[in-house]
């Protein structure tokens, strides 16, 4: 699996013009599941997600996860947002192709397990999300900007 993660102090996701996740200070995570992938990718994805040290300490250093922001325990808010695009080869021309991205049902499947995950161990952190194969408006705001590209699974082997 694919991530790209932004460091924000806020970010929502639009369909229609309707916000249908909103995050303040946290992480906006594109999350894109490539052909091999599995729960067990997506389990080590999060694990990372909710572990790596980007946000600062007292002294400026990028030493809290998104667990902990602001040293008091204080969890940071989650948006993750479906995003096939990430599995783009360009190698071959100037037009991508996405035959790495995963089936749309194997990547909905592995996409609401993320989700689901996301919810019982970042809890009580707010967990939002943007809807799969929707046609989105992403806005964010970012800090830093802090933009960390992850990867894990068969594709980073």
């Amino acid at each position: 699996m694919k991530a790209l993660l932004q460091r924000v102090r806020e970010a929502r996701v639009e369909i229609a013009g309707e916000t249908v996740g909103a995050i303040g200070a946290g992480l906006l995570v594109l999350v894109c599941a490539e052909q091999g992938d599995g729960t067990a990718e997506a389990d080590r994805l999060l694990a990372k997600i909710l572990r790596l040290r980007i946000f600062s300490d007292a002294a400026g250093k990028m030493n809290r996860s998104l667990q902990d922001i602001d040293g008091r325990g204080t969890p940071g808010g989650l948006l993750l947002v479906s995003q096939f695009t990430l599995a783009a080869d360009t190698r071959g021309g100037n037009r991508p192709s996405f035959t790495g991205a995963a089936p749309a049902q194997e990547g909905r499947r592995l996409y609401d397990h993320l989700l689901a995950e996301a919810g019982r161990l970042h809890a009580p952190g707010p967990v939002q999300a943007g809807r799969f194969g929707a046609d989105m408006r992403v806005h964010l705001v970012n800090d830093g900007p802090v933009t960390i590209p992850l990867q894990v699974g068969p594709a980073s082997a």
